[in-house]
């Protein structure tokens, strides 16, 4: 398992699992406006490299404009 860097990353990680624990998912768009956590994708990875098992699945909608838009959602595997 990979060291965390410093206390902000690892209580950044620990937001994101409660997030996911509490909500089932957890977005870029929710990490940054709930948790202030910019660098999502890092954060999984190093989540990731503590032994949580994390997927991705990409999913597709339409915006407020009406374009589509496409975003990464995590959430722990089955």
């Amino acid at each position: 398992m990979g060291a965390l860097r410093n206390k902000h990353t690892v209580s950044q990680c620990n937001k994101i699992i409660n997030y996911m624990n509490q909500h089932g998912s957890i977005t870029q768009f929710e990490a940054a406006s709930v948790i202030g956590c910019y660098r999502l994708s890092a954060r999984i990875f190093d989540l990731k490299e503590r032994g949580y098992a994390i997927k991705k699945i990409m999913v597709v909608k339409k915006n407020e404009e009406g374009n589509t838009v496409q975003f990464a959602k995590y959430m722990f595997e089955d």
